[in-house]
């Protein structure tokens, strides 16, 4: 679905919003029940990054007034005001910096490339590739996810800490995944690619091994047949 220029307009105001007047309502929640806060922050705070894999030491490369600014800067600012209430107001905080993560139950339809490619596979389209496919993401289950912040919200480290897989895929490479467990006759449309997008993504995980004890069980090519089967029954399902 391609939106108006009017239509990213007001949903970008409203994520940038959402990503600073909710993290600040929250703290301000937080520090009157005297409550943990936890912070579910993004790899898209290292925008496109010139370290990698990405270390949580790096402060990122981050264009503040391109297209996708404002999640990245929305995202940034909220790891700003939640260390400003730990530091000044004693709020007990945490910080996760989430990489791509997927599996079950995720909206069909959300944008996201692991659903994008999913969901066109399962409906005989093509899967859009934007730009030469040779960018890079790093994929984890859900499970694997849910885990980290747990151990995250049961220790004693602020963080931030990268949660994510640090299994390297390029776009393409994903695409054939995807063929390999939904159709191998599945093709590939390619289209422009869209403005500053990272050309790598790998989380660093090393202190979430070393201080969290956890690092991802399941790799793409074990989560995402589970994934698989959640979209083809909700697909056959709307079909009929």
């Amino acid at each position: 679905m391609l939106l108006s220029y009017s239509d990213c307009f007001k949903f970008l105001t409203i994520e940038y919003k959402t990503n600073v007047m909710g993290t600040l309502n929250m703290l301000g929640l937080a520090k009157r029940i005297g409550a943990r806060f936890l912070l579910t922050s993004t790899s898209e705070v290292y925008g496109d990054p010139l370290e990698h894999p990405q270390k949580e030491t790096y402060w990122g490369h981050v264009n503040p007034i391109g297209v996708r600014s404002c999640y990245d800067e929305g995202k940034r600012t909220a790891e700003t005001l939640t260390m400003d209430y730990h530091r000044g107001a004693e709020v007990e905080v945490r910080i996760a910096r989430i990489f791509n993560t997927y599996g079950p139950r995720m909206c069909l339809d959300d944008g996201r490339v692991v659903s994008n490619f999913v969901a066109q596979a399962l409906r005989k389209e093509p899967m859009t590739v934007y730009g030469d496919g040779k960018q890079t993401r790093s994929f984890q289950y859900v499970s694997d996810l849910v885990d980290g912040l747990v151990a995250l919200m049961e220790g004693e480290q602020i963080g931030p800490f990268n949660l994510g897989n640090p299994g390297e895929f390029t776009m393409l490479e994903l695409a054939e995944v995807v063929k390999e467990v939904v159709d191998p006759s599945a093709t590939i449309e390619f289209r422009p690619n869209t403005a500053d997008d990272p050309h790598m993504r790998k989380p660093d995980i090393s202190k979430a091994k070393e201080l969290l004890n956890w690092e991802p069980k399941v790799t793409l090519r074990q989560g995402l047949p589970l994934m698989v089967t959640d979209f083809s029954k909700r697909i056959l399902s709307a079909d009929k």
